[in-house]
């Protein structure tokens, strides 16, 4: 078998929802598929900071803020944070819409203050796996600070989390010019939540420049994801695998559906195609 680039999203792909602990099953598929000359890579929408957890499992490399900062081993080969007339331009835009902003920089995230009660007071609502993730990472504090505590340095993406689609439609008129608005699923959830990207990268650009780094062809890699901001990766790679707890869109745009993380999904998607 050619050796592969394997991509993996973290968050309810490699670990459960705010989780920094894979499953034995899905360490010892990793590890594995390593030995057989493989190479497998982090690809996430959290930022550098927030991968830091997970970096003691000894990936080959990592694709941070849904592409804007990317490592080979030790190696940055990518690194776009925005603009400051940009940054300026998008923490305005949103607030002044009243959406709710969590900035992504390389030392951790900032985020509105009333934001952790506004989850709070939606915890009940089923179904939006970004809630449920958000308010796990802030109640354990996952260097999650106040936006008090911001100080101007360099944003690589943006979560939004908006009470309703249509201010988030306002700011998006303002903004899409230069930036992507990756949401999740809006049409099912009263609350719309999702990311701001700068159009300069996304996760499926960011699986290109790992493979022309690597001088391993596009179609020799493998994209695992659940949601929606794994959309580009997964239209991208070779091959393309969504978990059975993943976005009902995105299921429709894989190659393939395996169990979901809690059934051990990674480990019987490895098997089946043949990486360990």
């Amino acid at each position: 078998m050619k050796k592969k680039v394997i991509f993996l999203d973290i968050d309810g792909t490699l670990t459960v929802a705010g989780s920094n602990v894979p499953p034995e099953s899905a360490l010892q598929a990793i590890r594995a598929a390593q030995e057989k000359g493989h190479l497998v890579f982090l690809c996430s929408g959290r930022n550098y900071d927030m991968l830091k957890p997970l970096l003691a499992y000894r990936f080959d490399g990592v694709i941070a803020s849904a592409g804007g900062y990317i490592c080979c081993g030790q190696q940055v080969i990518y690194d776009c944070p925005m603009s400051q007339r940009q940054q300026q331009l998008v923490l305005d835009t949103l607030e002044e819409n009243g959406i709710f902003r969590t900035v992504e920089c390389l030392d951790g995230s900032y985020t509105d203050d009333g934001f952790k009660e506004f989850l709070e007071e939606h915890a009940g609502e089923n179904g939006n796996s970004e809630l449920l993730r958000w308010r796990k990472q802030i109640e354990e504090e996952l260097n999650i600070r106040s936006m008090k505590e911001f100080a101007g340095q360099p944003v690589y993406k943006v979560v939004v989390m908006s009470p309703d689609m249509e201010r988030l439609e306002r700011a998006k008129e303002s903004l899409e010019q230069e930036f992507l608005f990756c949401i999740q699923d809006a049409d099912k959830h009263a609350i719309v939540n999702g990311e701001v990207l700068n159009r300069q990268f996304d996760k499926g650009k960011a699986v290109i420049r790992v493979c022309e780094y690597l001088h391993i062809p596009v179609e020799d890699s493998i994209a695992f994801g659940d949601s929606m901001n794994d959309k580009e990766m997964m239209e991208t790679a070779g091959y393309s695998v969504c978990m059975e707890n993943g976005s009902e869109t995105l299921k429709k745009l894989a190659d393939e559906i395996c169990p979901s993380v809690e059934q051990d999904g990674l480990y019987h998607a490895f098997i089946r195609l043949g990486l360990m």
